[in-house]
This record gives structure tokens, C-alpha cells and sequence, in this order.
């Protein structure tokens, strides 16, 4: 039986203006064999997945058929990729104003009212009519043709009624008379037996659409702007350095992997390497989250779009345009916000139905205050205000604004979210699995403590004479002590008559001295203050290695993996927002039951196997655990995938990421807690969008169908409702983790 290929095409849609628009190109693409669509109103991004055979025409055709345009995007999408001219939409809006002002004023100021006003209004408010409101009634004429209607056929309905009963009013029914007041109310009201006149009403609405929209987008716009400010760190040039010292000025795009390229101070570096020559500091900011500028040396890691704060470097690039970590980035984050919450789904659903029964409601209030006897004017007056203050923008703006700007903060903070459900899925585990190596440790080897004997040589001088002998050897506690002094930026001096004993350590002489960098376990007769280092070293699961000195035993250093900067307060957030720590390592049980008292996690698995970790999370989640995974190797990805939630650590492996929903690009661990606490803000912003939708439209429409509220007053509400969704969504971009204080530092101290 042969199965169909199928592939992922994004398509940019226009002229969606509310979530029954959404409804229907969803349904439209749906209609094909195959085909399954997801459209961001927020984004105006179509996700399309169907079968191979189907190509981007096919798509587009088919939501050309509902009544819309559509493009296929780029291959980086980004959020602003749909807004509309933005200079067209601040002209029409500065038009509608000035013409409309006028007639608002004087419809609400009687005082203000002179002989002919009525006149002077009608002049004014018949463009604002025809060409202010004309992108309403050319949406609402294509939905015509596809049989559909959206939230621009009420608005469409709503103004021609008001505009169509005044010029009745106006022309037949007495209010064109000289002299001719009509007072202001809230409430609609007729005029001692003269037909009452809604040209505010007219004016209004398409005035209040029109800035609302403005502000929506402005709004939509200012979600994404982590994602443009990813896309444009990219230089747009770079300086490669050619074998013979020569070099030439190329584009990015010509950059390719093992060529060394310069990046100047200020300069961007132009894609992942690793330094081969120079020290800087590096502002990775934008990319990890981390604040303060990262010293790099040679062999140290940069990633492309980092800025270069200090001296000249040369980077031998390691991974190159699409497969930068930059480029990673900006990948998962549109992914992330051309996705849809469960939530929204639902909301998509409720609105796509939401319209045509608007529509229903507003006829049958017409038809209701007609056949109870009362005037057509406050028959159609209570029609018009069903069909303006019945919007369903709010609902359909409710959960995409608020993810924009979540995954857009995240991404600020060092956290990359897969998407919407992956948001949704943090919010819920009660419970994560932590990998020791990697993970809560720095999966390298670190000198932890350094203890010298009293009234010996001074620290540093031991630790740089002993770096010096270690210089020549490859044993990896060897080139954790050289990569400490080195980072200190002690000039190192040369080893002479070197010699390495396997299973000893090695044997040299600097600056003439004779240096021994020996194992400590097995020696004895040391004294007491050494002892007591050998005992924590051991205690704390690292390595004890002694440097003598011409023989003489000078210092006991403490050699492991240590605990990650900060491990032991994100441990601590993550027990605060009732999440239960589990440490599961393939490791020994010594080691991983320090690492676990280090940082008060009570449970611990040892020695575990890729399967072993997979059991345990079956294990977990059989008991009514919504369980998290943490990793950074290959042997945690089956734990990952099998998770309710995998998430990867940015340093592991790319099989780890593949397999992760949660990408935690920041070296900090603390990511994670922030990760947490920023899903729970997000769910709990998009339920307060959805509340007050829902709100908004229940307590409205009552008043309306029952000639309470005033077709300009119903305008505005509608509105104000709009813009209160994304304003409490932008909320989030300015969400920070909340600071904890009286935490135990987690690393150890040099001491």
C-alpha cells in the first residue's frame, strides 16, 4: 500500500479583516484531497500541509475562490510580511477624520447646531460613506460573489442603513427643514415627530473601524519585532582571509564552511565558527539572552549575528546561511507564531459561524420591532446597531496577538518555542526529568577549588607553573587546568623536558622547577589541610589532582564537571511553580547523588540507559504526570520525543533539538524557570483576551437587538474591544522573569 508524500507550503493571505475570514479559507484549502490549513490572523500566514502532487497555484487558486489573494511567502517568513501600505491606511484615516470630526461634533453639540447643519453633514458624510468605507463594501461584494459574509459585510450594512435612512430623513421626512435640532443621547431617540437623522452614526463607525485597525496593526506589528530584529542582524558583508594572508570582501551568501573570516571590532560575525586567532568579547544578546559580552579566545564558539565588542578576531566558520543558529532561530520563531493554539482553534470555530448568525439576529430585529408596530426608525436603528457592535475582530485576535508576543519575548530571553501547542503543554507539566551532563553540569571539565599548602607558593604562581607542565599533554584534566589559567589570561611559560606517565599524570620542568601534576587519591603522607581537599574533592564527585613542586606537595585541585551558574535557583523557581525536579544520568550513583544534593533534588536515577530514560518517562506520565524532559545528547532524545514536553539545551546535539518542542538557547538553566513562568503568563493573557471576546459580544448585543444603544456608540465599543486584546497581548513583550533573592549560589568557588 503506498502512502502519499506530503509537504508544508506557507502562503501570505490578504484582505482578511476577522476570524470568520479565517473560518472560511481554512474550510476553502480543506476542500482539497488531502489538505490541511492553519491561518494566523495575526500574521495573515496560511500553514498548508498536502500532498506533493498539489502545487502552490492549486492552493493559491483555491483561497482566490473565497475571496481572497494569496501569495506563497518566502522561505524565512516574517510577521510584518502581510501588513498593508501603511501610508494608504494613515491617508484614508486622516480623510475619514477631518470630514468626519465636523459631523460627530455637531450631531452631539445642539448648541452648535445652525440653520442647515443637517445639510453641511450630509455634504460631508457622503464621501466618508463612498470612499472611506469603500474597503468594507468591496469585501462585502466579493463575499457576495462566494456566497460568504465577514465582519466587513456589518460594517458595510451598518453604514449604508444609517446613511441610506438619513438621506430618507433628510430628503422626505422633515429633517432637512431650516432650523432643525436633533439632540444627543446614548441612547437612540426620535425628534417630536421628524424623522431622526444617523449620519454620526455613518461617519462614526467607518472612523472607529478604520483607527482601530490603524492601531491593531501597529500593535500586530510591534509583536514581531524580535523576529524582524533577528532578520536584520545579519551583515550584509564579510572579510575572508585566504590561506596566503590575502583578503576579499564578499557577500554573506559566499561564505562557505572551513573558510576563516574577519570580523573587525563592531563588525557582526558573519555565521557559527570558531575562533582561530585574536581574544574579544562578544555581545550574543540577541541570539542567548545573556546580558554581559562573552570573552572568546582561540577554540572558543561564536555564533553569526554576535557582535564583536573588542579586539580583531579570525573565525573558521563552522555552519553557514540556512544553517546558522541565527537562521534556526528566525525559523522556530515563525514557525511558532504561524501556529495556532487549541484555544484559537476553538475561537476560529465559534467565529466562523458568528457572522451569518449576526446577519439572522439583525433581520429578525427589524422584522421584530416592524411587526410589534413600532416606526422603522427604531426598527432599523436597533438592525444597525446589532450589525456594527456584533464584531467578531476581538475573538479572532484574542489568542494569535498574544502568542506573537509571547515567542517574540522568548526568543529576547534565550527560550525558542516550536509553537503554540508546545506553549500550552509547558503550562501544564507538573513534573521534568533534568540529564546531569550538558544539562545541570557544564558537560566539560572544570577546576572547581584549588587548596594550597600553608605557607607555600601562592595560588596563582602554582596554578600557572602547573598549567605550563600540562601544556604539551592532551589528557582532558589536563586541559581543563591549562583552559582556567588561560582564561585568567596568565601568560603561560614554555614546558621543558615533558613526560607523560599513563595512569600518573606527567612530569616537567618550568621556569626551573620541577612540576609534578599527579593523581592525589593514592597518595599519602600529605598534609592536613591537603587532606581535607582530597576528602571534598572526592565527596564532591571530582577529580583531586596534586601539583608538587620540586617535590615538595604544593596544592590540591578539584577537577570535574561541575554545576551549572545558576543551576541550583533554576532548580529552586521550578520546585516554587509546583513543578517536581527528577535527575536521571547514565552516570555513576556517586556522582549523580552530589549533583542531586547540590542542588535538593530528592529524586535520582543512576546509570541510565537512552531506554532507561524513556521507561522512566512512560513511568511518570502512567502515574497522571504531565512530564518535561531536559537534555542535550543523543542518548536523550528518545526521552525527548517520548515526553509530553521534550526540551533541548541550545549547546547539545542537533538530533537533541530535532527532537525537543523547547529549544533553550541560553547557557543559563534559569531559561527554563523563565520558559515556565512565561507560559502560564501567556495561557493566562489569552484567557482574559477570550473572556473579554466573549464578554464583550454577550453584554452588547442585548442593548442592540433591543434599541438601547446607539449605532456610534456600538462603533466604538466595538472598537475599543478590539484594541484592549492586543494592548493586554502587548503586555507580554515587556514581561520579565521575576527575580529571586536569599538563593545559595550554585557553582562552586574557587577557595
Amino acid at each position: 500500500m503506498s502512502t502519499r508524500t506530503t509537504v508544508t507550503t506557507d502562503l501570505t493571505v490578504t484582505g482578511m479583516t476577522c476570524a470568520a475570514c479565517v473560518g472560511r479559507v481554512e474550510k476553502r484549502l480543506a476542500r482539497l484531497d488531502g489538505v490541511h490549513a492553519t491561518v494566523n490572523l495575526a500574521t495573515g500566514i496560511a500553514r498548508v500541509t498536502h500532498p506533493e502532487e498539489i502545487v502552490a497555484d492549486d492552493l493559491v487558486r483555491q483561497i482566490e475562490s473565497a475571496g481572497y489573494a494569496a501569495t506563497p511567502v518566502d522561505e524565512e517568513p516574517a510577521p510584518s510580511a502581510t501588513a498593508p501600505d501603511t501610508n494608504a491606511e494613515l491617508r484614508r484615516l486622516a480623510v475619514t477624520a477631518a470630514l468626519s470630526l465636523p459631523v460627530i461634533v455637531l450631531s452631539m453639540v445642539p448648541a452648535w447646531q445652525f440653520t442647515h447643519w443637517q445639510w453641511l453633514c450630509f455634504v460631508l458624510a457622503a464621501p466618508v460613506v463612498v470612499w472611506s468605507a469603500h474597503p468594507f463594501h468591496a469585501a462585502t461584494v466579493r463575499g457576495l460573489r462566494h456566497s460568504s459574509a465577514s465582519m466587513d459585510t456589518l460594517v458595510s450594512l451598518g453604514v449604508t442603513a444609517s446613511f441610506l435612512w438619513s438621506a430618507y430623513a433628510i430628503f422626505f421626512g422633515g429633517a432637512g427643514e431650516p432650523g432643525m435640532r436633533m439632540p444627543f443621547s446614548f441612547l437612540p431617540s426620535a425628534s417630536d415627530g421628524v424623522a431622526h437623522i444617523y449620519l454620526e452614526a455613518a461617519v462614526a463607525v467607518p472612523l472607529f473601524v478604520l483607527l482601530g485597525r490603524a492601531l491593531e496593526s501597529r500593535a500586530r506589528a510591534g509583536t514581531g519585532a524580535a523576529l524582524r530584529a533577528l532578520a536584520d542582524v545579519a551583515p550584509t558583508e564579510v572579510t575572508i582571509r585566504a590561506a596566503d594572508g590575502s583578503e576579499r570582501t564578499v557577500a554573506p551568501a559566499q561564505l562557505a564552511v572551513d573558510d576563516v573570516f574577519v570580523v573587525r571590532p563592531g563588525e557582526r560575525v558573519a555565521a557559527d565558527g570558531v575562533v582561530v586567532h585574536g581574544r574579544s568579547a562578544v555581545d550574543a544578546s540577541l541570539m542567548t539572552g545573556e546580558s554581559k559580552p562573552v570573552e572568546v579566545a582561540p577554540g572558543s564558539a561564536v555564533l553569526g549575528g554576535s557582535v564583536n565588542s573588542g579586539g580583531l578576531v579570525r573565525v573558521r566558520a563552522t555552519a553557514v546561511g540556512s544553517e546558522t543558529q541565527l537562521a534556526r532561530i528566525a525559523r522556530l520563531v515563525a514557525d511558532a507564531q504561524a501556529g495556532k493554539a487549541r484555544a484559537q482553534r476553538v475561537a476560529d470555530r465559534v467565529a466562523g459561524g458568528f457572522v451569518p448568525a449576526v446577519l439572522a439576529v439583525a433581520v429578525t430585529v427589524l422584522g421584530f420591532w416592524a411587526g410589534a408596530g413600532a416606526d422603522a426608525q427604531a426598527a432599523l436603528t436597533a438592525a444597525v446597531a446589532v450589525l456594527v457592535v456584533a464584531c467578531p475582530c476581538a475573538l479572532g485576535l484574542a489568542t494569535p496577538t498574544a502568542l506573537l508576543a509571547a515567542t517574540g519575548r522568548g526568543a529576547q530571553l534565550g527560550v525558542l518555542i516550536s509553537g503554540p501547542q508546545s506553549l500550552e503543554a509547558l503550562r501544564q507539566v507538573d513534573t521534568v526529568v533534568l540529564d546531569k551532563t550538558g544539562t545541570l553540569t557544564t558537560g566539560r571539565m572544570t577546576v572547581a577549588h584549588c587548596v594550597v599548602r600553608e605557607g607555600g607558593t601562592a595560588r596563582a604562581e602554582v596554578l600557572r607553573l602547573a598549567a605550563a607542565a600540562e601544556g604539551p599533554s592532551e589528557h582532558p584534566l589536563g586541559r581543563a587546568l591549562v583552559a582556567h589559567v588561560t582564561d585568567l589570561h596568565e601568560t603561560l611559560p614554555e614546558a621543558e623536558e615533558f613526560t607523560a606517565v599513563p595512569g600518573h599524570g606527567v612530569v616537567a620542568h618550568v621556569a626551573g622547577r620541577r612540576v609534578e601534576v599527579c593523581a592525589a587519591a593514592a597518595v599519602t603522607g600529605l598534609p592536613p589541610e591537603l587532606e581535607k581537599a582530597v576528602s571534598r574533592a572526592e565527596a564532591e564527585a571530582l577529580t583531586p589532582v596534586l601539583i608538587r613542586l620540586d617535590g615538595v606537595p604544593e596544592a590540591v585541585v578539584g577537577i570535574g564537571d561541575v554545576v551549572r551558574s545558576g543551576a541550583y535557583r533554576a532548580v529552586d523557581r521550578l520546585r516554587r511553580l509546583g513543578i517536581r525536579p527528577v535527575l536521571a544520568t547514565g552516570d555513576v550513583p556517586g556522582t549523580a547523588r552530589a549533583v542531586a544534593a547540590e542542588l535538593r533534588i530528592e529524586e535520582v536515577h543512576a546509570r541510565c540507559t537512552p531506554q532507561d530514560k524513556a521507561r522512566l518517562v512512560a513511568d511518570l506520565r502512567r502515574q497522571g504526570r504531565r512530564v518535561a524532559v531536559v537534555g542535550d545528547g543523543v542518548n536523550d532524545t528518545v526521552a525527548l520525543a517520548s515526553a509530553d514536553l521534550g526540551i533541548a539545551m541550545g549547546s547539545g546535539t542537533d538530533a537533541a533539538i530535532g527532537a525537543a518542542d523547547i529549544t533553550l538557547v541560553r547557557r543559563d538553566l534559569a531559561a527554563l524557570a523563565d520558559a515556565a513562568a512565561l507560559a502560564r503568563r501567556t495561557l493566562s493573557t489569552i484567557r482574559a483576551n477570550l473572556v473579554w471576546a466573549f464578554a464583550y459580544n454577550a453584554l452588547m448585543l442585548p442593548p442592540a437587538a433591543t434599541g438601547w444603544l446607539n449605532p456610534m456608540v456600538a462603533a466604538a465599543a466595538m472598537s475599543v474591544s478590539s484594541l484592549l486584546v492586543v494592548l493586554n497581548s502587548l503586555r507580554l513583550r515587556a514581561w520579565s522573569p521575576t527575580p529571586r533573592r536569599n538563593h545559595r549560589p550554585a557553582a562552586r568557588s574557587l577557595g
